[in-house]
């Protein structure tokens, strides 16, 4: 069986993923079919790229997505026009759309989580000094 899956990559601590099309049976990080997007979880707000055609030829040709990646294709919108595009809607016109929605989304910062000034925690234990 296919999955479209999760590939991590990055160094220790400084995770991002590779959306893959692999061999259920190969390892997380082994051999895959297809490299069909990228997943950086630690940009504020995350970064998602897919490649939605791809995507789509492969759930049409009976891939299943992973649990993650599923998450993932649903706040990009990707499987609602899947569903759309298995209903009969012009394939054109439905990347045009996600084109459009991509364009549109706000800038993202290549800056990382990692290296923000955290918030001051209080607990009762901590008194101020006066």
């Amino acid at each position: 069986m296919v999955r479209i899956r999760l590939r991590r990559m990055g160094s220790a601590h400084q995770p991002i993923y590779r959306i893959v099309v692999a061999d259920k049976e190969s390892p997380r990080d082994g051999a895959f079919i297809e490299i069909v997007g990228t997943y950086n979880p630690r940009t504020e707000p995350e970064t998602v790229k897919v490649a939605e055609e791809r995507i789509w030829h492969w759930i049409k040709v009976g891939a299943q997505p992973s649990d993650s990646v599923s998450q993932i294709l649903k706040k990009t919108g990707t499987l609602a026009r899947y569903a759309r595009f298995a209903k009969g809607e012009a394939k054109e016109g439905l990347l045009v759309e996600a084109g459009a929605q991509l364009s549109a989304a706000e800038a993202i910062s290549p800056k990382t989580r990692i290296g923000r000034i955290a918030k001051a925690r209080t607990t009762p234990f901590m008194k101020k000094k006066e």
